[in-house]
């Protein structure tokens, strides 16, 4: 006789069994998360963070350090989202670290890549008036690349603008007419290229004539200076024997104008004596006869 079998017993047994290494797995794959010990850090976003999901890697340098907690907006401003991270405790996280978000390769996933933060920084830590500490933010490579093009696009616009403010239509017209004179002028310079060529040949042989005299110049400076020499020389003699005869002139001078001054004395006194004398005779002509008067005696003598 066949025994009976309960297949209510059989699927309960295997559900069970079924549960109980579905466990172990996942507690054996995640056994050393759950032993792990993570920080709560804020950060707040001025852009949009389109691609970012809840439990995105928080990546710092590359490396994964952590997860996206929550995402919401900012209490208090609509214009940022606040991020809450979960980042291994004793990660170094600096007051100089930036979160950035990032966009991994082709697939568009999003996640948030802390950098900077340097060896002698301070650990951040939170303010007195927040319940974790904020870690700050810089734009992401999209928000600079779409930044930087935005200030092009400008740039070419202001350009483009500038271009047709110069080339409007009186300019467009000048423009036309130098054109014009360029090609009557490079006409004319075609027709005169014989002289052209004549007056450059000239212009060679005067720079040949100029170095050949360059050449000689040398030669000439040396005779010239050789001249210099010789009148030099001259002149020094000449000065020996003007200071020769300036020498002799001050002797003379020294030895002769004594005695002529002396002499010029003799004179002078002499004409005094004769114009006396003459004097006399005019009022005694008999003085020529008689002699010169004798003048009388004082009392007493």
């Amino acid at each position: 006789m066949e025994d009976k079998v309960n297949f209510a017993v059989v699927g309960a047994f295997v559900i069970v069994l079924c549960t109980a290494l579905i466990g172990c797995v996942l507690w054996l794959s995640s056994s050393l998360s759950y032993r792990t010990v993570y920080d709560t850090y804020l950060t707040y976003m001025n852009e949009s963070v389109s691609g970012l999901n809840l439990n995105a890697p928080v990546r710092y340098r590359g490396v994964e350090i952590g997860r996206v907690q929550k995402i919401m907006l900012a209490p208090g401003n609509i214009e940022q989202v606040q991020l809450t991270l979960s980042i291994i405790r004793g990660t170094p996280i600096k007051t100089n670290t930036v979160a950035i978000l990032q966009t991994h390769g082709l697939t568009g996933l999003t996640f948030v890549e802390l950098s900077g933060g340097s060896r002698d920084a301070p650990k951040l830590e939170k303010q007195a008036t927040a319940n974790y500490p904020v870690i700050k933010t810089g734009p992401s490579l999209m928000t600079r690349l779409d930044t930087s093009l935005t200030a092009i696009l400008s740039n070419l616009n202001h350009t483009s603008e500038n271009i047709n403010d110069v080339l409007d239509k009186d300019n467009r017209q000048a423009i036309r007419l130098m054109l014009a004179d360029l090609q009557t002028l490079s006409h004319t310079l075609a027709t005169r290229q014989a002289s052209i060529d004549s007056s450059l040949l000239n212009a060679a042989r005067l720079i040949d004539n100029s170095a050949r005299m360059s050449d000689d110049l040398p030669v000439q400076i040396q005779r010239s200076t050789e001249a210099l020499e010789t009148m030099s020389t001259k002149i020094g003699l000449a000065a020996d024997n003007t200071s020769t005869t300036l020498k002799r002139t001050d002797q003379f001078t020294s030895e002769t104008l004594p005695e002529i001054h002396q002499l010029v004395i003799d004179l002078r006194e002499l004409t005094r004596t004769l114009h006396r004398l003459s004097a006399e005779m005019e009022q005694n002509p008999s003085m020529l006869v008689h002699g010169m008067p004798v003048t009388p005696r004082g009392p007493g003598e």
